[in-house]
Formats: C-alpha cells, sequence, structure tokens
C-alpha cells in the first residue's frame, strides 16, 4: 500500500485547518474555535508524520516527554509573563529549525546517497540562519520582558554597520556553501554568525518595541519552517511555515502603523533612550483623588471608557474591572473599552485579559472607533497605561513617539488614572496627561484601587 495514500490527505487536512485556525483567530467571538482548530492541526500533522516510513518511536517518545515537561510549565505562567513565554516559544521553535538543518547537511556530508541539491543547500542555510539568530534573538526579546538584562536600548558607536556586517558575512559564507557543498567548515561559520546577530539584533531595541519585535521573530520562525520543508520535501510545513510567516509579518506591519513608525526604526532606530520630555512638565504638580471620589464621580456619569495598559496585567485586576463593569453597568452607566493596538508587552495583550475576565466582546472598541467619541465622554479612567494615551505623541515634535496613534483620553471631560508613582511607562518617556487641569490621579495597586471603587459604588 502506498503510503502517501494516508499522508497526504491528513497533512491536506492539518494546512485546511491550519487556514481557518488563523481565520478565526481574527475576531473574538470565534477566537476560541480557532485555538482548537489550530490544536486539531497539530495533532493531525504529528499524526500523519508518525506513518512515515523509517519512524524509530523510542526516539520520538524520548523528546515527546522531555517537552511535556518543560511545556507544561511554560503553559500554567500568569498572563502577566505570557509575552516573555511567547518570547521563548519562538525561541524553541528556531532553534528547532536551526538543529534539524545542522543535521541534514551534516548527514548529506556523511551520506553518499543522501546528498543536497544547490537549492536545497541554499534552503538549508536559510533555515539555519533564521532559526538560529531567532532562537538567540527570542532568548534577548524575553531577557527584556521580564527584566533580566537592560531594557533600555544598548548601543555603541557602529553598531548598526557591524550588525549588517555580520548577517551579510553569513549570507556570503552561505553562497559560497552552495557553490562549494563540501566546504564543510564554513557551516559552523554560519551558525555562530547568526547565533551572534540574533543577540546583536535585539539589544539596540528598547522595551516598548518588543510587541513588535516579537510579532516579528514569529516571522523570522515561520520563514525558517518554510525553508525546512523545502529541505525535507514536506509541503505541510511548507503550507505552515508560510501562514506563520505572513501572519507575523502582517502583525508587525500593524503594530509598526500603529506607532507610526517604520521597520528600520523599531530595528534600528534605539527607541527609548530619552527618559523625560522637557522640564516645563516635571516642574508641574499633579492632582489626587480618592477611590471614593472616583466612584462618586462615575456613578453620576453617563459615559465612561476604561482605557487598559500593562499596569492592569501586573496588577491582575482583570476581574475587579469586570466587577466595576457590572456595577456600572447597574448605575445606568454606558461602558465601554478602548484597546489601543500596542498596549501591554504584546499584540493583543490587553483583548486576552479581558477576554479571560469575560468582558463583552462588543465593548472592547479599537482606538480609531473610539476617539471620535472622546469628547463627549464624562469620564475616561486609565488602568496603568502610559505611552498610548500620551498628548505628547500629537504636538511635541521633540517627543520620541511625536506622530504616533494614541487614544484621545485627555480629550474627556475628566480623567481618572490609575498609577502607582509618577515613574514614566515602558518607554521610559514622561506624560503630559498626568498634568493636565482634567487629571486625578489615583495613586496605587490597580486592583486594590478597583476593589476600593467598587466597594464606594455599592455602598
Amino acid at each position: 500500500m502506498n503510503i502517501d495514500l494516508i499522508i497526504q490527505p491528513i497533512y491536506l487536512i492539518s494546512a485546511i485547518l491550519f487556514i481557518l485556525s488563523l481565520l478565526w483567530m481574527g475576531h473574538p467571538s470565534t477566537a476560541r474555535r480557532g485555538v482548537f482548530a489550530g490544536i486539531v492541526a497539530m495533532l493531525a500533522a504529528i499524526g500523519g508524520t508518525l506513518f512515515e516510513p523509517g519512524m524509530n518511536y523510542t526516539w520520538i517518545a524520548i523528546p515527546v516527554v522531555i517537552g511535556c515537561v518543560l511545556g507544561v510549565p511554560l503553559a500554567m505562567v500568569p498572563l502577566t509573563a505570557v509575552p516573555q513565554r511567547t518570547a521563548l516559544s519562538h525561541a524553541f521553535g528556531g532553534l528547532a529549525a536551526g538543529l534539524v538543518g545542522a543535521s541534514e547537511y551534516y548527514l548529506s556530508q556523511a551520506t553518499a546517497h543522501h546528498s543536497l541539491s544547490g537549492f536545497e543547500i541554499g534552503a538549508l542555510v536559510a533555515e539555519v540562519i533564521l532559526g538560529f539568530l531567532t532562537f538567540t534573538g527570542s532568548l534577548m526579546a524575553a531577557g527584556k520582558l521580564m527584566e533580566w538584562i537592560p531594557t533600555r536600548p544598548i548601543t555603541y558607536k557602529g553598531q548598526n554597520a557591524m550588525n549588517l556586517s555580520l548577517l551579510g558575512v553569513a549570507l556570503l559564507a552561505g553562497v559560497l556553501l552552495v557553490i562549494f557543498p563540501t566546504w564543510w567548515f564554513l557551516f559552523p561559520i554560519i551558525i555562530l554568525l547568526a547565533l551572534a546577530f540574533g543577540v546583536l539584533l535585539i539589544i539596540p531595541i528598547g522595551g516598548a518595541d518588543m510587541p513588535t519585535v516579537i510579532a516579528l521573530l514569529n516571522s523570522y520562525a515561520g520563514l525558517s519552517a518554510v525553508a525546512m520543508g523545502f529541505v525535507l520535501d514536506n509541503k505541510l510545513l511548507i503550507a505552515a511555515g508560510a501562514l506563520d510567516g505572513s501572519s507575523g509579518l502582517i502583525l508587525s506591519i500593524i503594530m509598526c502603523k500603529a506607532m507610526n513608525r517604520s521597520f528600520t526604526n523599531v530595528l534600528f532606530g534605539a527607541f527609548g533612550q530619552v527618559q523625560a520630555s522637557s522640564g516645563a512638565v516635571e516642574q508641574r504638580t499633579v492632582k489626587s483623588a480618592t477611590a471614593e471620589d472616583a466612584a462618586q464621580i462615575m456613578s453620576a456619569a453617563r459615559s465612561v471608557v476604561i482605557i487598559p495598559g500593562y499596569g492592569m496585567a501586573v496588577a491582575q485586576a482583570q476581574h475587579r474591572v469586570r466587577e466595576l463593569f457590572d456595577e456600572l453597568g447597574r448605575e445606568g452607566v454606558d461602558v465601554k473599552f478602548a484597546i489601543h493596538p500596542v498596549a501591554g508587552r504584546m499584540p493583543g495583550h490587553m483583548n486576552v485579559l479581558l477576554a479571560e475576565a469575560e468582558i463583552p466582546y462588543d465593548k472592547l472598541i479599537e482606538m480609531e472607533e473610539i476617539n471620535p467619541d472622546m469628547p463627549e465622554t464624562d469620564v475616561a479612567l486609565i488602568i496603568g497605561a502610559n505611552d498610548v494615551i500620551n498628548p505628547a505623541a500629537r504636538h511635541d515634535k521633540s517627543s520620541p513617539i511625536f506622530g504616533m496613534p494614541i487614544i484621545d483620553a485627555d480629550k474627556a471631560k475628566t480623567v481618572f488614572v490609575i498609577k502607582r508613582s509618577m515613574n514614566p511607562g515602558f518607554a521610559g518617556i514622561e506624560n503630559e496627561l498626568f498634568y493636565g487641569d482634567n487629571t486625578l490621579m489615583l495613586f496605587g495597586d490597580a486592583k486594590a484601587m478597583l476593589t476600593g471603587i467598587v466597594q464606594a459604588l455599592k455602598e
């Protein structure tokens, strides 16, 4: 019996499910279905691969057990750690692609009947470069997100030229390897250059740009899978990798557009070095309020827009937000949520947190849709957001975020900002909104402050 009659239909079904998974995950109401479709697609892909002739199931079982032992704890992290866990997942994916590429090359050198064509060696070089730079780059991104390494850009003179030179030498070595396949000494050089390039690519990028970087590294991992598919002659790997790579690239473009930045500015602009804006803002004072003050004003409002940020994630306050939403709803207040594309530490971070708290999907409004309503909004409640609501982006040409689209929170009649202190956000930029005439600061932990507001509303 031709085993391909079993494997290829399974691969086809898996590819279709991967496509449907991406389609369904494009909207909150179908996201769960999309995740389930992706899981089924991956299980089908693994199952189809196990039908391949010559499989050593013992050597497959051992890494499966190791992967489960490592993967289960990684899946149990709190939502605040999901961005760095995602970066680690990209690192493992890149490492897997790089190791498969290395094994294929050395197998071709050791086995006469396993020779590779020039095209396959070219694809293998691309796989190894993309895989290993994704590995070290993702580790650096995770380190910045966990603040194990400085979140600020680490730069030095001639850095961009050196980085591009490293990549250029790796590509040149790859071209030589295609022309002279027996020059095996070039292969470890390519691997070392790719590993170094991954580190040097990420360290000059500030922590505020990590959402875009994560999406871009996801794209690199997908492209390495595409190259792996060509090397292994596996059509499913090509299809799945192309979906992964293209979706990561599209998401990166969306992130850049949301920040009014270019790829080159994100990768080479060293954004985040500026720690504060002009001294004129620093000399101004802020007005603070209590939870009871906020409850009284919000209960009398007709409309409240809640703007979540990373501070909500750190405090794990999303369920308190849901309580506030319910309590204001009972008071007859129209409550909506304004979502900025780059709020948090990863794309869709706020959507995930609010979905966990079962906030209705139709209450999550994107920035472009909510901004026209902000001048008519009675209260804007900001929970741990900083850079995505900074008015300096609209008028201060000296600010690094000038031109970045923001949520127009300052245009609301009253603005409450829940924040632990006056320290600047992840981008290291002072926020002039905190000094606004219509702004009241609610200093403290987001969960504790929201609990106080909800309790005051009930009383």
